[in-house]
């Protein structure tokens, strides 16, 4: 008998709104104390919401407010350039 093949969980980016691999996207997390921030091992305890990894994604998020919905929380623009040059530092040197 074949194995059966793994079903691959998939989550929608809040920015472009599009459903992608949740391997595909960073997760976001809004911890009950702190700022939000990117969590790179998917398991971080807080309300978690997706972004493809690109900046266009995370602004267009930014603009429409999605991100804040999302995370239901109010999120500092100080917030959101950190989380920009985290999504910077993270892509790899071909997409730059």
């Amino acid at each position: 008998m074949p194995a059966k093949p793994r079903k691959i969980p998939m989550r929608m980016c809040v920015g472009c709104r599009e459903m992608k691999p949740k391997v595909q996207l960073l997760r976001v997390v809004k911890p009950q104390e702190g700022d939000a921030a990117i969590d790179r091992t998917g398991k971080a305890p807080g309300r978690g919401a997706y972004v493809c990894g690109s900046v266009e994604c995370l602004k267009k998020a930014q603009k429409s407010r999605a991100l804040e919905r999302a995370l239901d929380a109010k999120i500092d623009e100080a917030v959101f350039a950190q989380l920009e040059a985290q999504i910077a530092q993270a892509a790899p040197a071909g997409d730059a």
